[in-house]
């Protein structure tokens, strides 16, 4: 399945969490990407949106390969067999720098509301779609780190809920004991979540808090 855009997207995702509409549910973007698609989710099954901030770190010879991921609690997931060739000084700069970013973003977006609401509610994760998973397994880490510390209330459920992600990632997160939907989980990944899109733009920060006021 080729989606049009990130909103074709979401709205052809909404329509297989219908289960979701109006009950004790909260949309979780990751941004940017993941916001228009979250938006229209949340939109159609009338539930809130917020976002998880997470940030990539790349790696220092390629930035665009992920070496590993950040929120902005702080959680951290790495591909360890990449990180333990990486110079450790860089590597914590580099975290410390991708955090900072994250809680950056956080504020930018949301200046009022400053954490996602996680208490007694199912968290829906969405993204654009699943690559090397890092970024995911990362906001997945925090919401079950905030759902262990939290006294007066706990995660129902984690669903990670996207429109493409590779099936060998999906049971990754499966064994996490989350629920993923996806209405593409191909064996063979085509190497980009961008090759699923004929239109996949980078998503500014504007059109983030654009839609996030919506």
């Amino acid at each position: 399945m080729i989606f049009e855009n990130r909103k074709d997207a979401g709205a052809k995702l909404a329509q297989v969490l219908q289960k979701y509409k109006g009950k004790g549910a909260i949309v979780l973007a990751l941004p940017r990407g993941g916001v228009p698609v979250g938006a229209e989710v949340a939109k159609t099954l009338n539930l809130p949106l917020d976002i998880l901030s997470v940030r990539k770190i790349g790696h220092p010879g390629n930035p665009e390969y992920a070496l590993g991921a950040v929120t902005e609690n702080d959680t951290t997931v790495f591909n360890e067999q990449e990180k333990s060739q990486i110079d450790p000084i860089w590597l914590a700069e580099e975290t410390k720098k991708q955090i900072q970013e994250a809680q950056r973003r956080r504020i930018l977006y949301f200046p009022m509301n400053p954490k996602p609401i996680t208490v007694n509610q199912t968290a829906i994760l969405v993204d654009d779609g699943v690559a090397t998973g890092l970024t995911m397994e990362a906001a997945i880490k925090q919401l079950q780190s905030l759902a262990s510390q939290t006294r007066s209330g706990r995660l129902v459920q984690i669903v990670v809920a996207v429109p493409v992600i590779p099936k060998e990632t999906a049971q990754k997160f499966r064994k996490l004991g989350v629920e993923i939907i996806a209405l593409e989980e191909p064996q063979e990944f085509l190497g980009s979540v961008g090759s699923y899109y004929k239109n996949f733009p980078q998503v500014s920060d504007e059109e983030v808090i654009t839609l996030l006021k919506k």
